[in-house]
């Protein structure tokens, strides 16, 4: 398949946070099961990237774990496209409560249409790039493999040196104007944001 797979990387380390935020709730919801709610209308296959596949037992997805050890996401990623039955697979990380599936949409019809196949979807964000709410394929393991070799852990390094479908900040906005389905939770302070979030009527546990 060209695009029918979700990976959920759930190995993050918390360390700004204090606790484990692959736990926080969100409408009586880890955020993993919330994002599992969209996801599965989108893709056939999920698949969650743990250091904790005992807490992952009950989501019915698949659970695997990084081969590269100390590589930070980019081993989530590594792991994801390794496991993943497709040439590309959506990424997103398990502290990103908003899914936007118009735009997931929107990006595998850009893939879709492309020629040549890049190796990844990614968005930009003024220089920078967003990491997650992204395509990868299976295309790029030789280079993250590469980059583990040479302990490289930046994933805008990798894409520098592969073929990338950047996806422009303007036309993103047109699906998410306050650039929300690209928020993740690190801190303390982010989750309070959130808390007081109108969309989710202080939800969040």
């Amino acid at each position: 398949m060209l695009s029918d797979t979700a990976v959920i990387l759930a190995g993050g380390k918390s360390s700004r946070m204090g606790f484990d935020k692959q736990f926080i709730k969100l409408k009586g919801k880890n955020i993993v099961e919330y994002q599992l709610e969209t996801l599965r209308k989108l893709f056939n296959e999920i698949i969650i990237v743990t250091n904790k596949p005992e807490d992952y037992r009950s989501c019915e997805c698949r659970l695997v774990s990084d081969e590269l050890h100390d590589f930070g996401p980019l081993g989530g990623i590594h792991a994801g496209l390794k496991a993943s039955n497709s040439l590309y697979s959506y990424f997103i990380a398990c502290d990103m409560p908003n899914i936007n599936d118009e735009y997931i949409t929107f990006m595998m019809e850009k893939l879709k249409e492309a020629s040549p196949r890049p190796q990844a979807a990614v968005t930009r964000f003024g220089n920078w790039i967003e990491p997650f709410n992204a395509f990868y394929s299976k295309d790029l393991i030789p280079s993250l493999e590469n980059a583990y070799r040479q302990h490289q852990l930046q994933i805008s390094k990798v894409l520098g040196n592969s073929s990338v479908l950047h996806i422009e900040e303007a036309q993103a906005r047109s699906f998410s104007p306050d650039w929300d389905m690209f928020i993740n939770i690190n801190t303390i302070e982010d989750l309070e944001k959130l808390k007081n979030d109108i969309k989710y009527n202080s939800k969040i546990e």
